[in-house]
């Protein structure tokens, strides 16, 4: 079968390999949605188990914050739910109960991510996740 041949004419039928993916068709907004929904349910018992040990725990929170605020870029947003769902998966590169070396893969997501879209983190978020991280600590 030849590249232009298609093993099925009823898949994706005007879909053309040389031609640029239409966005509206693509699945980002849905991938999206799950990673907001995974990091809805998984974000906050995760920041208050690991408040004092994760050393990027506010920068975590800080993501959150900027990504649930309505000037943030959609395709910002869909980065930091990404790296905010990884940072809350059970499945990890480096298991987080590994003292000392458990959250660095964690580390590496966020620390890509930011320097992605970082600029997108305000002082008011940062200082909403310094505000609530220190309340965590104080419990």
């Amino acid at each position: 079968m030849s590249a232009r041949e298609k093993a099925s004419p009823d898949v994706n039928g005007e879909f053309d390999p040389h031609r640029a993916l239409a966005p509206e068709r693509a699945l980002v907004p849905s991938v999206a949605r799950l990673n907001e929904q995974r990091v809805a349910r998984g974000l906050w018992p995760k920041i208050r188990r690991v408040a004092a040990h994760a050393p990027f725990a506010a920068d975590a929170l800080a993501v959150w914050f900027c990504a649930r605020d309505e000037a943030t870029p959609v395709a910002a947003k869909g980065m930091m739910f990404a790296a905010l769902a990884y940072f809350v998966s059970p499945l990890d590169a480096v298991p987080d109960f590994l003292a000392g070396v458990g959250y660095t893969d964690d580390a590496a997501v966020f620390m890509a991510m930011l320097a992605l879209v970082g600029r997108h983190l305000k002082p008011r978020h940062r200082e909403a996740a310094r505000a609530e991280i220190e309340r965590l600590r104080d419990r």
